[in-house]
């Protein structure tokens, strides 16, 4: 049994919402790679789910979103041509696969989770997050040339 202190630490407790992406991978000119992105702690399918660049010294780009749960996606305008993204739901993965590869490619690729629910657009949290490195809904996975 809990006493009052316990319970009150518990009171404010969150599941672990968690985005893991797929390690590194270095590949050849023409190539192809395919990135993965494992969420759980949260319902996949009620959320957007987005995928983000940052190729080195650059700005952030948005490749594209997934309405999860229905496998379709929305790319950014710069992005429709090599760039897949699909989904498989049972194992609440999104994955985004990058076909014939330049060395424009090389970058972070991030996975984040929309911070509001796609359907009802009510918020996801009710209480501010602080973090101190990175968004704890982001994952990020490096992908290189060589």
């Amino acid at each position: 049994m809990l006493d009052s202190e316990q319970q009150n630490l518990l009171t404010g407790v969150w599941s672990e919402i968690k985005l893991e992406q797929s390690s590194s991978q270095v590949q050849t000119p023409g190539g192809t790679v395919k990135m993965s992105c494992i969420t759980s702690g949260f319902t996949m399918t009620d959320y957007f789910i987005h995928w983000i660049r940052q190729r080195p010294g650059q700005a952030l780009e948005w490749v594209g979103r997934m309405n999860a749960g229905s496998n379709s996606p929305t790319y950014g305008s710069s992005f429709q041509s090599r760039f897949t993204m699909t989904e498989d739901v049972p194992s609440s993965t999104q994955y985004l696969e990058v076909s014939s590869l330049t060395a424009g490619d090389s970058a972070v690729y991030f996975c984040a989770r929309h911070t509001v629910t796609k359907d009802s657009g009510a918020a996801a949290q009710k209480t501010p997050l602080t973090t101190k490195q990175c968004d704890p809904y982001t994952s990020g996975f490096s992908h290189k040339l060589q």
